[in-house]
Formats: structure tokens, C-alpha cells, sequence
């Protein structure tokens, strides 16, 4: 075998090996960091639009002021489902937020 051949079988041996150890380790890293998030609660009958615009995701902040101009119209809400009513807030709003919203003062 010649020094050049030599030489790229070992290059390419390094190279394998390096891809095999670092991949599974930078794998994990990122399953680590996706399982480490935290999802905040809402009191959404105390929070202002820029607390629901940053808690909520797909309530920016104009729909942020929507549900706080409701709430101010029509008192606190007494369910997470009655945030439907609030224009702009669908079903698929309420349900991707469930996990994210309390109701206190009901």
C-alpha cells in the first residue's frame, strides 16, 4: 500500500469515527434541551396583553388586547373554553393553550 492510499484510509477512518462518537452525544444534547422547557401559566382574567402575547402560543398582540378588552367588557372568564368568544381566538387557539391557561377569580 502506498504512503497516499495509506494516508486517505486513515484520514477517512478518523473521520468515521469522529462522525460515529460526536453524532449520538449532539443527538442527546438536543433531547435534553427540548424535554428541559418550561410552559408558564396564565391567570387570564389577571394578565395584560403583553403577559398573553408572550404566554400564549398564536395570540399575538393583537388578540392579546382583544381578550383583555372582553374581559374588561364583560368581567372575568369563568371557563377556558369562553375564550371563543373573544374575536380571533378559535377552538385550535383554546386547545394548543390548555396546559398554559388558569382561570382565578372566576
Amino acid at each position: 500500500m502506498t504512503k497516499l492510499v495509506w494516508l486517505k484510509t486513515a484520514v477517512a477512518a478518523v473521520v468515521a469515527t469522529l462522525m460515529l462518537t460526536l453524532t449520538p452525544l449532539a443527538l442527546a444534547a438536543d433531547a435534553v434541551h427540548n424535554t428541559t422547557q418550561q410552559i408558564s401559566m396564565l391567570d387570564i382574567n389577571s394578565a395584560d396583553a403583553v403577559a398573553i402575547a408572550e404566554a400564549l402560543e398564536g395570540v399575538g398582540m393583537v388578540k392579546a388586547q382583544e381578550i383583555v378588552a372582553y374581559r374588561e367588557l364583560f368581567g372575568n372568564f369563568h371557563s377556558i373554553e369562553e375564550l371563543v368568544e373573544v374575536q380571533g381566538i378559535g377552538d385550535a387557539t383554546v386547545e394548543r393553550n390548555r396546559g398554559r391557561i388558569i382561570i382565578v377569580n372566576k
